[in-house]
């Protein structure tokens, strides 16, 4: 089978890969961009460890075809921080021991980012429901949530 090449931006940089037709962009991102982050925990779209965002939607990377992000604008984990400045998110996180294993983190981060850029002030309810596509089996969810919300307070008070 012959390959795609596909054109897309990932974290704000211009890339190409070729990439065979039935490739999962998660396949795409990790074998062909060295991209590392976003995990593949189901392969089913039920875990949320392989979440990015593709033009500001959040998606499973593993349900999406590599040759689909033609064009696109991927935004990955590895593109949250600004060089060495963590994300708020990332830095609350580490204050809140809201990680583990780190499987679900990458996912669970692009999630709660894509959350806050759509609504800056959820409430707990809201943010709950919003991450109930990322699993986690080691956390408990409780810092996860504790986390987003004290992130959220933060960037609105900065604001």
């Amino acid at each position: 089978m012959s390959k795609i090449h596909v054109s897309t931006t990932v974290n704000g940089d211009t890339v190409e890969y070729l990439c065979d037709p039935r490739e999962t962009l998660l396949d795409c991102l990790r074998d062909r961009l060295n991209l590392t982050g976003a995990k593949e925990g189901c392969g089913t779209g039920d875990c949320g460890a392989c979440s990015v965002t593709v033009d500001g939607r959040l998606v499973c990377s593993c349900l999406m075809l590599g040759a689909e992000a033609e064009g696109g604008q991927i935004e990955t984990v590895e593109g949250m921080a600004d060089g060495e400045e963590l994300h708020p998110l990332q830095k609350k996180f580490i204050e809140y021991a809201a990680l583990q294993c780190g499987v679900c983190t990458p996912g669970v981060l692009v999630a709660a980012k894509a959350l806050l850029e759509k609504n800056p002030d959820p409430t707990e309810e809201e943010t709950r429901y919003w991450l109930a596509g990322n699993l986690c089996r080691c956390t408990g969810y409780d810092k996860i949530i504790r986390a987003v919300m004290d992130t959220a307070a933060e960037m609105r008070e900065a604001s």
